[in-house]
């Protein structure tokens, strides 16, 4: 089942200056700010025989063997076809994942859009060879050659998957059902008190899309790119939007608890997180919003210095082969990477209710980004609030 994504702030200031926003769907890749260009890395020229293991860091449930769940187990059987033993190192936090990568002992990586860049332009990654991903034929177009995993039209990663942060409600407490994310930042909202959000300074991002729409005066153009009005503002809301809250969550399967009790009626959530709350009887429903969402989407990037590159690339292409790729997806929650996997999920409704290959769907979703001084929507006349300043906003917040 997914974990809880906690955002923290660049590693080094030599990293401050970065590519990667969401802009519905994603532009294609580019520069970072100011022209800057990644080190010059060259890619795997050609595949080799397997070095017998490869060393993997990713999210809980990206890397399941059976001992988690007996039929949960999509590593096992690459290794007996590959002979490449995985070993596998569980991050809790993008952060953690740019500190192991950085040791040198891993050869792959399951990065979110706030950690790859960082490994990008920190040289930390390599440029993927795609032509030697058999599968990568497959991925969806709307996953490919992304700002968060390709630079000026190369790509340093494979797509894995994507989702929405949703807004959940109560059917039985929230009628009419909601359409704008008004239901949670209206002070007058009936439902103070039992109102919920994301805990992280991520979450700002989710107020500045909703100014873009409700207050178009402030010019906002990409929620990760907030100057010091634009700040301000959704800071503001965010603050008026705490007097509503009832509690603020990170582990999901409190928030499903939380549902369930009736404690909360009305919040930001993942789609996995309604199917799980709907499986627990909770009388749930969710609905992307009129002014879309905030969402997530996550590559796989072999290390610049892979002892393994070969175990690595044969890994890369397994978790997104169609079997692989519909179990992880169906395990963790989220649209698989690859097209062909939606024949391939024990759900047959899967990729309808992840909206696998809905593109206008993703096309209203902002795809996390880490904020960075130099702004990420292009704006060179003025400075943006880089994500120290947004950790240092959300505890104001939260009060």
């Amino acid at each position: 089942m997914r974990t809880t994504r906690v955002f923290t702030a660049l590693a080094a200031a030599g990293l401050l200056v970065l590519a990667g926003c969401g802009d519905g769907g994603g532009a294609a890749g580019g520069s970072g700010p100011g022209g800057i260009k990644p080190p010059k890395i060259d890619k795997l020229a050609s595949l080799g025989a397997g070095e017998g293991q490869v060393n993997i860091v990713a999210w809980a449930g990206y890397v399941e063997n059976g001992s988690t769940d007996p039929k949960v187990d999509w590593v096992t059987g690459f290794e007996k076809q590959t002979g490449c033993k995985v070993n596998v190192k569980v991050a809790g936090t993008s952060d953690e994942m740019v500190t192991l990568m950085k040791t040198g002992d891993y050869d792959v990586v399951s990065a979110s859009g706030d950690a790859s860049l960082r490994l990008i332009y920190g040289g930390e990654v390599a440029p993927v060879n795609t032509d030697l991903v058999a599968n990568y034929k497959d991925v969806f177009d709307g996953l490919k050659l992304k700002q968060w995993n390709s630079v000026d039209g190369v790509a340093y990663g494979v797509p894995h998957g994507r989702g929405a942060n949703v807004l959940m409600y109560r059917t039985d407490k929230v009628t009419p059902a909601p359409t704008s994310w008004s239901a949670v930042f209206d002070p007058n909202s009936p439902f103070k008190g039992k109102v919920t959000a994301y805990d992280s300074p991520i979450y700002i991002a989710d107020a500045a899309l909703y100014l873009m729409k409700h207050q178009p005066e402030l010019g906002i153009k990409n929620p990760y790119a907030l100057d010091d009005k634009q700040f301000a503002a959704a800071v503001d809301l965010l603050k008026k939007q705490n007097e509503l809250i009832g509690e603020y969550w990170s582990d999901y399967t409190k928030e499903v608890q939380a549902f369930k009790s009736g404690n909360s009626v009305v919040g930001t959530a993942w789609q996995v997180i309604v199917n799980l709350a709907k499986a627990d009887n909770a009388p749930v429903e969710a609905v992307l919003p009129s002014e879309g969402a905030t969402g997530w989407s996550d590559t796989w990037m072999i290390a610049a210095k892979a002892k393994h590159p070969n175990c690595g690339y044969l890994w890369m292409n397994h978790i997104i082969d169609p079997v692989a790729n519909a179990a992880v997806a169906e395990w963790f929650g989220e649209a698989p990477a690859n097209k062909l996997s939606c024949d391939k999920t024990a759900d047959k409704n899967h990729c309808t209710t992840f909206h696998a290959a809905d593109e206008a769907y993703f096309d209203k979703v902002w795809f996390w980004s880490t904020p960075v001084e130099q702004c990420l929507d292009g704006r060179t006349d003025v400075k943006c609030k880089d994500y120290a300043a947004w950790t240092q906003a959300w505890t104001t917040i939260k009060g």
